[in-house]
């Protein structure tokens, strides 16, 4: 096992880590039953699109990845099910294979995820947060957390692609606040901490600490909207090349791609289905559903390009007052529901200008929740990264296949999203919760 790339961190209460663990975890597990409770058992079992696995396999893949890391790992345990180990491999099966393997049944699965459970927190009630990388901190007890959370937002987007009535509600967003201004930001050059070296339960891709220099650019104050995507669409923008990339005109018309996924057009109007509820395309909320090329397509029509990832990182960390990088663009508290549209609180994102609390000090609103953002960015590994605690994480994704997102949508949870952390997809893709903003270079006389 490798060990992690940084300094030991500082101590904190062991007693309170390890109420922060259960709570992340017991969260987590609330959520992955309310996903799955919802359905009966034969669309657990359904796969609903080959871009996804089964619900049901992914219920039982938090449970063997549970087992592993916690149980077997930081407890020394005994194995409980070593028999279904290569079952949920992710890496031995694609998710278009895995409706075909032998799979735990719905009752299965949930007795199995049950008594794991059961033992993690026997661990955790006994286990030291000190000494070895993996449980310091109680690391492994929060990335057992993310893990859980990442695979909920994961469930969350299969059932967006289910066919059916509605199964999930949740209360709407915060109304739109006051009139966006100004709906650009210049954010000034200069060097600024990107990543983190202490942070506890950050992942491997976001270590560590260094410094990064970024010249001059101009960021847009809200992620792009509906309304402005559809005058996009409306000046024919999926129908010039120029605006393309070649891989992205090739797959756009392969594909016969038109619109964001899931967007109906009804005359002059745009409707969409969301989580199967058929309903008008809000001209103020963010756009989502569409892939990086589309987002490049956009950026490059309205004059401007996408953000690299390391603008992005300064525009939302950055306090031009001290220097010094934030947690959060809001400052270094943890998210509350004045901040960002997080944690599957509601089923959409919210109207630009909802959140003025949880702005940067630039004034660049809306940079965690509510959608990913695709960067201009590939994938790629920090000076100094070392793989912890295994390479499949982020590693063996490095290169110019995967596109970086940043953010988080309202689909993932706070501790599963902070302004370090990073996600990243194929280009392609588009049943994911993102959206984009876009950024440019400075015209001369704006500094």
């Amino acid at each position: 096992m490798v060990s992690a790339p940084n300094p030991p961190l500082v101590s904190v209460d062991e007693s309170r880590l390890k109420e922060r663990a259960a709570e992340a975890m017991t969260t987590a597990r609330t959520r992955t039953r309310a996903l799955t409770d919802v359905v009966d058992d034969s669309d657990l079992v359904r796969q609903h699109s080959k871009l996804m696995s089964p619900l049901v396999w992914d219920l039982a893949h938090i449970g063997s990845q549970e087992e592993l890391w916690l149980v077997r790992d930081v407890g020394g345990r005994q194995p409980l099910r070593p028999d279904i180990d290569d079952l949920y491999d992710a890496f031995q099966h694609p998710r278009a294979d895995r409706p075909a393997l032998p799979l735990l049944g719905p009752a299965e699965a949930r007795a199995y995820v049950s008594e794991v459970r059961d033992k993690a927190f026997d661990v955790l009630a006994h286990a030291a947060l000190t000494g070895r990388d993996l449980a310091s901190n109680g690391f492994a007890f929060g990335m057992i957390a993310q893990h859980e959370q990442q695979h909920d937002e994961t469930m969350l987007a299969t059932h967006q692609l289910r066919v059916g009535d509605p199964v999930l509600s949740a209360p709407e967003p915060p109304p739109r606040g006051e009139d966006p201004e100004p709906d650009e930001v210049i954010v000034p050059g200069g060097r600024f901490t990107m990543g983190t070296s202490v942070e506890p339960w950050a992942l491997d891709n976001e270590r560590p600490a260094h410094e990064v220099d970024v010249d001059t650019f101009v960021i847009d104050a809200f992620p792009v909207t509906c309304g402005q995507f559809a005058a996009f669409i409306d000046a024919g923008g999926y129908d010039d090349p120029h605006w393309w990339t070649p891989d992205g005109w090739a797959y756009r018309g392969e594909h016969g791609i038109r619109a964001p996924r899931f967007w109906l057009a009804d005359g002059d109007a745009w409707w969409r289905r969301r989580f199967g509820v058929i309903e008008r395309v809000p001209d103020d909320e963010p756009v989502m559903h569409v892939s990086w090329h589309e987002a490049h397509a956009y950026a490059k029509w309205a004059g401007k390009r996408l953000p690299t990832e390391a603008e992005w990182e300064k525009a939302a960390r950055w306090d031009p007052d001290t220097g010094a990088s934030r947690r959060y663009p809001w400052g270094d508290a943890d998210p509350g529901a004045e901040h960002a549209n997080l944690g599957q609180r509601h089923l959409r994102p919210a109207p630009v200008g909802a959140y003025p609390a949880g702005a940067s000090p630039l004034g660049v609103h809306q940079l965690i929740g509510d959608v990913w953002e695709w960067t201009a960015s590939s994938f790629a590994g920090y000076p100094g990264f070392v793989a912890f605690p295994y390479r499949e994480y982020s590693e063996v994704f490095f290169g110019t296949k995967y596109a970086v997102l940043r953010g988080g949508s309202f689909g993932t949870d706070a501790v599963a999203c902070r302004a370090t952390f990073r996600n990243w997809d194929f280009p392609i893709r588009r049943q994911i919760f993102a959206g984009f903003r876009c950024a440019r270079d400075i015209a001369a006389g704006e500094r």
